[in-house]
């Protein structure tokens, strides 16, 4: 089983929530830069295109090939494993807030599961009860009374 995050829309209408499985993507790991490209992270695509691009280069100027080929795996391994984190802090950037998590087997089923949740709770959520009490509700304390260093209350 896969697990799925929910992201709510800066809207916050459920049937506009986007999905994403949280794990390691095969696609994000072989084609990174293109992975990147392909949901729109555009600058973390170009920053890790540029990596993998020095890394091979200063690689195959020292002589270590092997070594430069071997950073560029492990850049494009953090992308596989980290990728969706990447797409879910770029959403939360964008004003979607996560809702939740989701346990399936495919995002079919994630879906469904989400639809079936969403059918039995409304889309407004109840107002929060009001922390802060009205000033009419508040008791003044005594004024000559002060914690602390100083106590300036007139009586020594």
């Amino acid at each position: 089983m896969s697990a799925y995050v929910i992201m709510k829309p800066p809207n916050g209408i459920s049937a506009d929530a986007r999905l994403l499985r949280d794990g390691f993507s095969w696609l994000a790991f072989l084609v990174s830069p293109l992975w990147l490209l392909w949901h729109r992270l555009w600058l973390e695509a170009l920053f890790v295109f540029l990596m993998i691009s020095v890394f091979n280069a200063v690689g195959e100027a020292t002589g270590h090939g092997v070594i430069g080929m071997a950073m560029s795996v492990l850049v494009s391994l953090f992308i596989g494993l980290e990728g969706q984190r990447m797409r879910l802090a770029a959403l939360g950037r964008g004003g979607w807030r996560e809702s939740g998590v989701i346990e399936a087997d495919g995002e079919t089923d994630a879906e469904t599961r989400y639809a079936l949740e969403a059918a039995e709770r409304p889309d407004q959520e109840a107002p929060l009860p009001e922390i802060v009490p009205d000033n009419m509700q508040v008791r003044t304390g005594r004024t000559d009374l002060m914690l602390g260093i100083s106590n300036h209350s007139g009586r020594y």
